[in-house]
């Protein structure tokens, strides 16, 4: 496994903002946020301490699946602006000293997308093999999820996801039926190239990249390991990374093992948690079954828990080795639009110190907006496809003016969240102990703090069954730190390893002597 092309620079200090556009700021009062109401807010991400952002779809769309159903790749969705509007935000960016990557979406399109309506004729053509499509409209399509009466073609056609999103065709690893096509075999080289000359569009009109959604899905019926889906991966890559090396990838794989053979600069751990059995940032954050409600709870960063940190690592330290081996980075983030926000399940504190935790790990963090000033999740009706996630994707908290300085509209996107003791930008940046406060010291620290890059060297000082104190330094010789959190309600003690000062902390940590003592729900960094 190894990497065919270095991670840009950048990508070593930066700190992502994930932006979900519809929702952050509306500029001309139609009720929908939009792209110059997002170059309106830079300065503020910027002042919070973030470098970077990470946006969601901002493509034109039916918005069948909130954007992630593009039907123009290359056209940025009417209520978000024009391409120019995109094209000023990465300017403004760049002015910043920030970069912007785009969300891209490679494994479906909309059914209203040009290349599919081409593909539905029943007559041959440029785009009858874009997608995948059945012999005849009888055959089952081998165990995939399939349309069936929807186009005059006489074929059946694959989903991805949303009946929405034909899924487009970059092969079968191993093609059994006669309208399997195989993986990098003509047609889906096709469907790859015409992928890399959405990148190269983009890329060439100031964009710093992409968050790849769905990366290991383009193959189907890929073996274990995602090899077809590797490979095909390469092939875009060998034709991209070369004309843009300060191009960075980040996936939405989870499995950075694989995500890194592939050619990716980091990789996501996602939340999963299926049948009940939860993955390592599950367990740090969202360990329960209804993850609205607190519940039986058993997630690290619960107090009532008890829970400790070993099942975590025990997932984490071999896909982090997997990406250090090549350079690469394993990203956590505070939530994003897939997942149910933290608030109000768990309570301030024990979000400060998680938070304090995800900023001092390896990798590049990733900040959802909103989650600085500890907006909710609120149970409401789906909206463009999000199901449950809808509670997660309201309008962004600014002030204490009708619907929260998001809009000037009556009717918003989504609900503004009408509760009085809602958090607002203003509120929490104007209290000395909020959240927001935290975070923003802790980000200036970690930009200060050359132990805190993505890639400096990570090793775990103490973790042990049935202990809630986790303690680890980064870096390396006198500029190493010493992080420690205790998420439980006892206190506990770790040997200082060197370090002589608090430089930050949340709670109760000092020094006596050659040990330092953590009160219960605290967290430090040690120099």
């Amino acid at each position: 496994m190894a990497q065919n092309y270095p991670t840009p620079a950048w990508m070593d200090t930066a700190v992502f903002y994930e932006v979900y556009p519809q929702s952050f700021q509306d500029s001309n009062g139609d009720g929908i946020g939009d792209l110059p109401g997002l170059i309106s807010r830079l300065d503020y991400i910027r002042s919070l301490g973030a470098n970077a952002l990470w946006i969601n779809p901002c493509f034109d769309s039916p918005f069948k699946d909130a954007g992630y159903d593009v039907r123009d790749y290359r056209k940025v969705a009417p209520r978000y602006g024009t391409n120019d509007d995109l094209i000023a935000l990465f300017d403004a960016a760049h002015a910043r000293g920030m970069h912007v990557i785009l969300d891209l979406v490679p494994g479906h399109t909309s059914e209203e997308h040009e290349w599919f309506t081409a593909s539905k004729r029943p007559e041959r053509g440029e785009f009858s093999d874009r997608y995948i499509w059945t012999s005849t409209w009888l055959d089952n399509a081998d165990g995939l999820p399939f349309i069936a009466g929807e186009a005059e073609r006489e074929a059946t056609y694959i989903l991805n996801f949303f009946k929405s999103q034909p899924a487009l065709n970059y092969g079968f690893a191993h093609p059994k039926l006669p309208w399997q096509k195989p993986a990098l075999g003509e047609e889906a080289r096709a469907t790859a190239d015409a992928m890399v000359e959405i990148m190269r569009f983009w890329l060439s009109r100031g964009a710093d990249g992409f968050r790849v959604d769905m990366a290991d899905s383009l193959v189907k019926h890929d073996d274990e390991g995602k090899p077809a889906t590797i490979q095909t991966w390469n092939y875009m890559f060998d034709q991209i990374r070369p004309e843009f090396p300060n191009a960075a990838w980040v996936s939405e794989w989870g499995r950075p093992a694989q995500s890194m053979a592939a050619g990716f600069d980091a990789d996501f751990y996602l939340d999963w948690r299926w049948g009940g059995n939860p993955n390592g940032y599950n367990m740090l954050l969202r360990n329960t079954d209804d993850s609205a409600v607190r519940g039986v709870d058993w997630s690290y960063f619960n107090a009532d828990s008890g829970a400790d940190i070993t099942g975590f690592l025990g997932e984490y330290l071999p896909s982090l080795a997997a990406v250090q081996a090549v350079g690469g980075s394993f990203s956590l983030i505070t939530c994003n639009h897939d997942t149910l926000r933290l608030a109000p399940r768990l309570t301030e504190r024990e979000r400060a110190l998680a938070f304090g935790f995800l900023l001092t790990m390896p990798g590049a963090p990733f900040i959802y907006y909103g989650d600085e000033i500890g907006m909710r999740y609120r149970r409401l009706p789906t909206k463009e496809g999000g199901y449950s996630r809808t509670g997660s994707r309201t309008p962004m908290q600014w002030d204490s003016s009708p619907q929260a300085g998001f809009t000037t509209s009556s009717e918003p996107y989504l609900p503004v969240d009408p509760d009085a003791s809602a958090p607002t930008v203003v509120s929490e940046m104007a209290r000395p102990d909020s959240l927001w406060n935290q975070l923003a010291t802790l980000l200036k620290l970690r930009a200060e703090t050359p132990a805190f890059t993505t890639t400096s060297a990570f090793d775990v000082v103490l973790a042990e069954r049935g202990n809630t104190l986790f303690a680890f330094t980064r870096g390396e010789d006198e500029g190493r730190r010493l992080v420690v959190v205790n998420p439980g309600r006892e206190p506990h003690d770790v040997g200082a390893h060197g370090t002589t000062q608090v430089e930050y902390a949340i709670g109760s940590v000092s020094l006596d002597g050659d040990r330092v003592v953590v009160g219960p729900q605290s967290f430090a960094v040690l120099a």
